[in-house]
């Protein structure tokens, strides 16, 4: 028997790749991913080394939630088949629309800007080549992907990606954790409840429930739908509602859990590492990895900036995403990373404009990671009508029909809204 080629061992390879039960998994993994981007990694390693393992609580509390809310915004998309922005357009007031499409837009660009930044300084510390280099690489990467690479394989690449998260999880093995203590604190914090820990917790529940996050899945529902041949909203079809919503909630409350319990990882690592050492004040990811690197070593700095750049390369195409599906749908235009450029010239003007305004930042007086903390907590602040405008929708049958949410996806829906509305109060009552 002669032995395979190169060429011959790659295509087998790249086959199985392709045969893996990760590549058909739904947007639910992506979404959940790109919720752990750069941005709001430096968020969570602020948690953990300013408040330790005092702020663990949030993400068993988030878990249920955000999934709730995510698994109606998949819902939404699947059931009507046009995207969050769509449906809002024909459901609210125009202003309604305009006012969150827009404040998505500044939002999604100060967080691209935040991510990109970050890529580039854990690049620089990585390879020694100049930040802004790295960035503009980075930069250069994801706009060519994005504009021209058909979905359907750019999603497959988006998939993979996903096991950069695995990375955060690594880290704790390098690093001494007192497991007794850190199940205790996750049920029972001890923290003063004042101003700069209402904060921390709205950047927090901010950072893990984005509207970014609402609009990009609802919008790879219907990409989806489209790339399946013969495939229609479940409204026209609904024979097919059975199998499609149990595929929907499998992918998006796995794809959540995914996403929150690396988040867990995060705070855990940084507060028993940055937090336990006396470093309280962590600005910047690259920050937080170098500070590792003498605290637990060069194995758990290498980890940590793997899944910078990993989860990195993820969330700027979920954010420019994003907002090109939003203000596409806003303007009636034609939209969908599946189409070619110069068949949807607005869709991909928003993701280029958007990701180029994020890259002039690095080269004004504006510090992109300290936007990043106060957009994740403005993100929280945003969210809430934003939530309820989602509640609305998915409880219409005048949207939805016969597949309107269940009453408990609306309890934690409205648990979610009220959590964070309260927590936004409090920042602002106690500051």
């Amino acid at each position: 028997m002669s032995k395979p080629t190169p060429i011959r061992g790659f295509r087998i390879v790249w086959k199985r790749l392709r045969e893996h039960p990760l590549s058909s998994v739904g947007p639910g993994l992506i979404t959940g991913v790109a919720d752990d981007d750069p941005s709001g990694v430096v968020t969570y390693s602020q948690a953990g080394a300013q408040f330790g393992l005092n702020m663990l609580w949030t993400m068993p509390v988030a878990f249920p939630l955000m999934a709730a809310v995510q698994f109606m915004c998949a819902c939404i998309g699947r059931v009507t088949g046009v995207g969050l922005a769509a449906n809002i357009k024909s459901a609210f007031p125009p202003v309604i629309l305009k006012g969150v499409v827009l404040l998505l837009l500044v939002a999604n660009t100060l967080n691209i800007a935040a991510d990109v930044a970050a890529m580039g300084e854990v690049g620089e510390l990585v390879t020694g080549f100049n930040a802004r280099l790295m960035t503009l690489l980075f930069v250069m990467a994801t706009l060519l992907l994005q504009v021209l690479v058909p979905y359907h394989r750019y999603v497959f690449y988006l998939k993979w990606l996903t096991l950069s998260l695995l990375a955060y999880a690594a880290v704790l093995f390098t690093v001494h954790v007192p497991w007794h203590e850190v199940a205790l604190r996750t049920v029972s914090p001890t923290f003063k409840p004042d101003a700069k820990a209402a904060t921390m917790v709205v950047a927090i529940f901010g950072t893990t429930i984005s509207p970014y996050l609402f609009f990009w899945q609802a919008s790879e529902e219907v990409e989806e739908m489209h790339r399946k041949h013969g495939s229609v909203p479940l409204l026209r079809d609904q024979a097919a509602a059975l199998p499609e919503l149990r595929r929907i909630r499998w992918d998006t409350w796995s794809g959540m859990f995914y996403s929150n319990i690396t988040a867990y990882f995060i705070i855990l690592a940084t507060a028993v590492t940055l937090h336990a050492a006396g470093i309280t004040d962590i600005e910047t990811a690259s920050q937080a990895a170098t500070a590792l690197r003498p605290l637990a070593g060069d194995s758990a700095f290498l980890l940590f900036t793997i899944g910078i750049l990993g989860v990195g390369l993820i969330g700027v195409p979920v954010l420019a995403g994003s907002a090109g599906y939003a203000l596409s749908e806003a303007m009636g235009w034609k939209w969908g990373l599946e189409r070619k450029v110069r068949d949807a010239r607005g869709f991909y003007s928003v993701i280029i404009i958007s990701i180029l305004c994020a890259l002039g930042i690095q080269y004004s007086p504006i510090s992109p990671m300290k936007a990043l903390f106060w957009s994740a907590v403005i993100n929280g602040v945003v969210a809430v009508p934003l939530m309820v405008v989602i509640i609305i929708l998915a409880s219409k049958k005048s949207v939805m029909g016969d597949f309107t949410a269940s009453r408990p996806i609306l309890l934690l829906a409205w648990t979610a809204t009220i959590i964070m509305a309260v927590a936004a109060l409090g920042m602002l009552i106690l500051g």
